[in-house]
């Protein structure tokens, strides 16, 4: 069992703008080993006996995209932060 200390955790959370508590971290860190051990153990599954192909027709069926107006412009913008010129505005990314 590969052990995610909390400092990876907030590396992490760095990187994607995020802030945790120490107890938010500590519990992030035993979500992150979990799910580790778990891709651990589907790494250890024999599938040599499975198709791959098997599954390529199974959900053929998308369904149409049609754009529609969106009348309720209230309750579309109603969590943006900040809006210019009718357009939301976002933090820039790329320096």
């Amino acid at each position: 069992m590969e052990k995610v200390t909390i400092e990876e955790v907030k590396y992490i959370a760095k990187l994607a703008k995020l802030s945790f508590t120490e107890e938010e971290a500590s519990k992030m860190a035993t979500e992150f080993e979990a799910i580790l051990n778990h891709f651990k153990a589907i790494d250890k599954l024999d599938l040599s006996d499975v198709d791959l192909h098997a599954f390529d027709e199974v959900n053929t069926e998308f369904r149409k995209d049609i754009a529609s107006v969106f009348e309720d412009k209230k309750k579309l913008m109603q969590n943006v932060k900040t809006m210019r010129d009718g357009a939301i505005e976002v933090p820039k990314i790329i320096e």
